[in-house]
């Protein structure tokens, strides 16, 4: 069988939102005339239910096991939650595409329909630094509490009490059809998003041959995301952060420049740095770069070393 008429080996987390997104890709990649296999893999991530990420490390927590698997040519691409990847690719890896983005809220969650988040002494999970943190700065009343595991593990917690409410993302929500349990949408001029939040990303290794990539990015890529989360990759680089640093960033589109709000909130949401810049589309990597530069000279750089000082 010549290279080209291989199946495509798609690598993926085990949960049931990780397989949703992996046989979305599979459907796309079969009604263009491919064949696909898929391969679970388990992740630091999922196996360390017991601590929160910034105490596991969260850098590539979620990514490694697979860019593993890319790297040993046991697969070919790797499924992600675009918002999980950490900001800095290894070099003999790359991301072929960003699929389209799905709606980029956070939400609130919970089995009492009426619930709110100005009520009063109200316990709220979430496994978010950001999240945490923008609680505490916009709900002062809501006690965070840790909440790990996949979307179904978080709602049996839920249910059993341990939590009035929980934090995700909508995307997810949406995705496992769990959208009737949706109790408010948080708005994003507040809540801005984790850089990537809403999209499927796929990674492979450097060394694949290039008719297969340029196939796999045709079926799978959508250029507006992809020039949006390379702003927001950009700025996540720029200010060496991931999934443990409660920084954000939202780009968006409007005819051919690209918007981008990003900033960083202290873990107890009493400081909070953001900035707004808009460039050609052209530029969006030198946009991202600007933006976490000007974050960091407006004393972003002073959260993120008392950040890091509470985990040395």
């Amino acid at each position: 069988m010549s290279e080209n008429n291989k199946p495509i080996r798609i690598g993926t987390r085990g949960s049931r939102l990780a397989l949703w997104q992996t046989h979305f890709v599979a459907d796309k990649l079969r009604a263009a005339g491919l064949e696909v296999e898929i391969e679970i893999i388990n992740t630091k991530g999922d196996m360390v239910l017991d601590r929160s990420l910034d105490k596991i490390g969260a850098k590539g927590v979620f990514t490694e096991e697979l860019e593993e698997g890319l790297r040993a040519n046991t697969i070919d691409i790797a499924v992600h939650s675009a918002k999980d990847l950490q900001s800095q690719i290894p070099e003999d890896l790359e991301i072929l595409a960003f699929m389209e983005r799905e709606q980029v809220n956070d939400v609130v969650i919970s089995f009492d329909s009426q619930f709110s988040l100005e009520k009063e002494q109200i316990v709220v999970g979430t496994s978010s630094t950001r999240r945490r943190a923008l609680l505490s700065r916009y709900y002062p009343n809501v006690i965070a509490a840790e909440c790990r595991g996949n979307l179904q593990t978080r709602l049996q917690k839920l249910k059993d009490g341990q939590y009035d409410a929980i934090l995700l993302a909508y995307a997810g929500v949406h995705r496992m059809q769990y959208n009737h349990l949706i109790t408010e949408y948080l708005p994003t001029d507040k809540f801005v998003p984790a850089a990537g939040q809403g999209s499927i990303a796929i990674e492979c290794a450097k060394s694949l041959p290039l008719p297969r990539k340029e196939a796999l990015k045709k079926c799978l890529d959508h250029e507006e995301t992809h020039l949006c989360l390379l702003a927001e990759r950009s700025f996540l680089r720029t200010m060496e952060g991931g999934c443990s640093i409660p920084s954000f960033a939202l780009a968006t589109i409007v005819g051919n420049e690209v918007s981008i709000t990003g900033g960083v909130v202290s873990l107890d949401g009493q400081e909070m740095i953001t900035d707004t810049l808009t460039a050609p589309a052209s530029e969006v990597i030198a946009l991202g770069e600007r933006l976490g530069t000007n974050i960091l000279q407006m004393g972003g750089d002073k959260i993120l070393e008392a950040i890091r000082a509470t985990r040395a």
